[in-house]
């Protein structure tokens, strides 16, 4: 697939041996590094950056080639969906600027290359983590399936409120639906689509990421002037607070929690957080799940040790990359015990319309 990209951007049409030899030689294309021939194939004439329309024919030729995909040729509609998650994908980690508009620059300085290049050598489409997994995407459509209860393909403040069994927080869902993180693509008022799904959900899953860092903290900065205030981070942890009193666990107050997390970050100005502190800090993606996801604040509170020993024993795996595996499983046995309930031998998802 990955060595067929320049007829994928011509869809197949014939060209001359002459103006192939052109093309490449002439133009300087066999010259240039792999990053930069993808980029020069891919776009279109006259503009300076790739778009997400630009790599459907890449995905439209792995869908037709790719072995490990070979079970979706039956389902037009669920390739559709899957094309979109990795393209959605890419541009959530690669495309820094956040514009829709990936640049040269960004495309070398990301790992889209070598997962790309990773896709010619490896059969199993599921080991190939970055952007491709076809776990990781059912993963996450399976996750917004749940959601959109009317299945209109649109979710609102009271679906995404259900999102990890009730873990977040109303005052963190208004702002996603204020769109503060990221202006939604639904077109829909007060609704979140399926590609504003992929970003927050990536986000969600795994705070370590620059762009999940990036997306939170524009949450958390109420008044965008580039710095969590502790006014700030006390005003979303009081939900928190009120929420450990309703579940008759005991409280934590701002003032301890606080504390940790200076010691935890350890921020240039201990009187605010910047993004750069967050950067610099493995561990500042609990200072989120502190404010506003209940759930996981508590797991943070009572680490468990073999879950720590799993994370030193794969350190290459991210939070996504574990988070997705563990859900695919507990879908696949969900598949298994509806299809062993209804007599059936065969694992597949009537509501979804595609093979499991």
């Amino acid at each position: 697939m990955f060595s067929d990209l320049t007829w994928v951007k011509y869809e197949f049409i014939y060209i001359f041996r002459d103006a192939f030899v052109d093309y490449w030689i002439n133009d300087n294309k066999i010259t240039m590094d792999t990053a930069s021939q993808i980029f020069e194939i891919l776009r279109k004439p006259d503009y300076n950056y790739l778009t997400q329309e630009d790599f459907k024919p890449v995905l439209k030729e792995l869908l037709a080639t790719h072995p490990g995909l070979e079970f979706l040729q039956g389902t037009p509609e669920f390739q559709e969906r899957y094309a979109e998650t990795v393209i959605y994908r890419i541009f959530y980690s690669i495309n820094r600027a956040g514009n829709g508009h990936l640049t040269l620059r960004e495309l070398k300085r990301g790992n889209l290359i070598a997962a790309m290049q990773q896709l010619d050598e490896e059969e199993d489409i599921n080991k190939v983590l970055r952007y491709f997994s076809y776990e990781h995407f059912y993963v996450i459509y399976c996750k917004f399936w749940e959601l959109d209860t009317d299945h209109d393909f649109l979710i609102d403040k009271e679906n995404l409120i259900r999102y990890g069994n009730h873990s977040l927080t109303y005052r963190i869902v208004d702002r996603i639906f204020s769109q503060v993180p990221r202006k939604f693509t639904s077109m829909t008022e007060g609704k979140m689509g399926y590609e504003d799904f992929v970003y927050f959900i990536l986000s969600e899953e795994d705070k370590s990421s620059e762009p999940s860092l990036e997306y939170w903290f524009k949450c958390i900065d109420l008044d965008g002037n580039g710095i969590l205030t502790t006014t700030e981070m006390q005003f979303f942890y009081e939900e928190q607070l009120h929420r450990m009193e309703c579940m008759a666990q005991e409280p934590v107050l701002f003032e301890d929690i606080l504390c940790q997390m200076i010691d935890m970050i350890g921020p240039e100005n201990e009187c605010y957080f910047t993004l750069r502190d967050l950067k610099r800090c493995k561990l500042s993606g609990n200072i989120f799940n502190i404010l506003f996801n209940l759930n996981k604040f508590m797991a943070f509170e009572t680490r468990d040790p073999f879950l720590i020993r799993q994370e030193r024993e794969n350190p290459t795996l991210t939070e996504w990359d574990r988070f997705a595996h563990r859900e695919y499983i507990r879908l696949s046995m969900e598949e298994d015990g509806e299809d062993a309930s209804n007599g059936s031998g065969d694992v597949w998802d009537e509501s979804l319309e595609a093979p499991f």
